[in-house]
Parts: C-alpha cells; sequence; structure tokens
C-alpha cells in the first residue's frame, strides 16, 4: 500500500493460536501496517466450517487466546470484528465485547446482527449502542449503512466513535465521500452521472487486472462489479445482461461507451 493510504490496518481470521500469532508477527514484520485487525465476524460458510470468523463464537475462550496470542506477538494495536454472537439464543454483544477487551484489543467493530442471521433481517444498532456504553476502548459500528444518511443515523442512535462500511459501498465508493461531507455538516455533493460511474468502474476493473493478473477468471469474477456499478441506471437490466457476458477489458469499454452514445442521442431526439 502506499504511504498516502495510513493509517491502514491489515485483517487476519483463523481459529489456531499459535498460527494466528505468528500471522500477526509476521504481518507486522513484513508489511507495517498501523494495526492488526482480527476477524470474528466472517459468516460465510467455508470459513466459519474451518472455525474461522464468527465460526470462533461458538467458543470464547479460544477467542480470548487468540486475541492475547496475537497482542503478544506484536508491538501494534490489535484490534477485533464481531457479531453480535452465534445465534439468537446465544446472543450477548456485550459479554463478547468485554471479553474481547479484556483479551486485549483496542478497539472493537460490531456487525449488529448474529452469524446465523447472516445478513438478513435488520442490524440491530441497539446492540452497538449497549457496547458503547460497556467499553472502554472505541466502538465502530457496522451493519445497515447504505446511504450517507445511515452513517448519520446510526452515529446519533449508538454515539459509535466510528462506522465502517461494506456492501453499501459495492458500485457507490462515492458512499464514503458522501458521508464524510454530511458528518463535516457539509451539502451531500452531487450524484455521479453515467459517465462517472463508468469510468470509476473501469479503473477499478483495471486495478484487479493489475493485482490479480489480466486473465479472462479476473473478468469474469469482476462481471458482479459491473452489476453493482450500473444499479438504477436507465435500461440496467439490458446493460447487465452485456456486461455479464464480458471477458476481456475491451468489451466492457465498448459496452460502457456505447450506451453513453445510446442515451445522448435518446436526449437529444
Amino acid at each position: 500500500f502506499d504511504e498516502v493510504e495510513r493509517p491502514i490496518g491489515i485483517q487476519i481470521y483463523g481459529a489456531q493460536v499459535d498460527a494466528m500469532a505468528e500471522a500477526a508477527a509476521l504481518v507486522t514484520e513484513h508489511y507495517a501496517p498501523d494495526f492488526i485487525d482480527i476477524n470474528f465476524g466472517c459468516p460465510v460458510k467455508k470459513v466459519v466450517q474451518r472455525n474461522g470468523g464468527s465460526g470462533c463464537l461458538r467458543d470464547l475462550d479460544l477467542v480470548d487466546r487468540i486475541i492475547a496470542g496475537c497482542v503478544a506477538a506484536t508491538h501494534l494495536p490489535v484490534t477485533v470484528k464481531t457479531r453480535s454472537g452465534w445465534s439468537e439464543t446465544s446472543r450477548d454483544p456485550v459479554g463478547i465485547a468485554l471479553r474481547m477487551q479484556d483479551a486485549g484489543a483496542k478497539a472493537f467493530t460490531l456487525h449488529a446482527r448474529t452469524r446465523t442471521q447472516m445478513f438478513t433481517g435488520k442490524a440491530n444498532w441497539d446492540d452497538i449502542a449497549m457496547v458503547v456504553e460497556a467499553l472502554d476502548v472505541p466502538v465502530i459500528g457496522n451493519g445497515d449503512l447504505n446511504t450517507p444518511e445511515d452513517v448519520i443515523r446510526m452515529k446519533e442512535h449508538t454515539n459509535c466513535a466510528g462506522v465502517m462500511i461494506g456492501r453499501g459501498s459495492f458500485g457507490n465508493p462515492w458512499l464514503f465521500r458522501d458521508a464524510r461531507a454530511l458528518l463535516d455538516g457539509e451539502e451531500r455533493p452531487s450524484a455521479p452521472d453515467p459517465a462517472d460511474k463508468f469510468a470509476v468502474a473501469l479503473e477499478h476493473a483495471r486495478l484487479a487486472l493489475e493485482l490479480q493478473g489480466d486473465t479472462r477468471s479476473t473478468m469474469v469474477e469482476f462481471r458482479k462489479h459491473f452489476g453493482w456499478y450500473t444499479r438504477g441506471l436507465h435500461g440496467a437490466t439490458t446493460l447487465r445482461e452485456k456486461l455479464f457476458q464480458v471477458e476481456r477489458m475491451a468489451d466492457a469499454e465498448r459496452i460502457f461507451a456505447d450506451y453513453l452514445v445510446s442515451t445522448a442521442m435518446a436526449g437529444a431526439a
């Protein structure tokens, strides 16, 4: 990463105490981030099956040992991201948060759903508010932040120190800019037009190809991002059908260029 990106954290996950401590030490030595974050929140099946992510919430003693091991292995602050519990029957955001703080976590991010909820239903922001009241370390709120106004509402509802935006930013990186403006008491910036969206989508794709390899598989994997970037546009369904067939960067560039020409002609008619 570039120095201009600091402060930056690197997130790790796993269920083996020694391996996690070693990972924390290696990340510290080789990448020198500003902090290390432990993921106890990922609900994805392939991660949970190996007891990683939110799978660790079924064994809070293990969670304690993982955090303590990582803290001992690095001079950097260790932070955590987690959920309100494994299931509704074990939902205990405050209890979980206090244990993680006691184990050495220097900041705490809460996605206010349980693992069994995955991303269904609504995030219970009251969980975040209760954790804010209980902890001495900064608390970051997460869950259902899809608009700049959502960010303001969460801050007001929970008094959290900060927010973490995830799925709401898919295809909408302008969400961060707009939320920052509202938090600073400024007017919300104008929404990007299709040309702006396409320019950013293509730059995003170029970076993906640069980092992951300029291959057909990388481009196929990126199709979903094109779908997110084009949500809400006139004729989006037809546009996405074309984008979901792309195999090369040139294909996407041509499709976007054709769309802009056709919409300009329609507007002039």
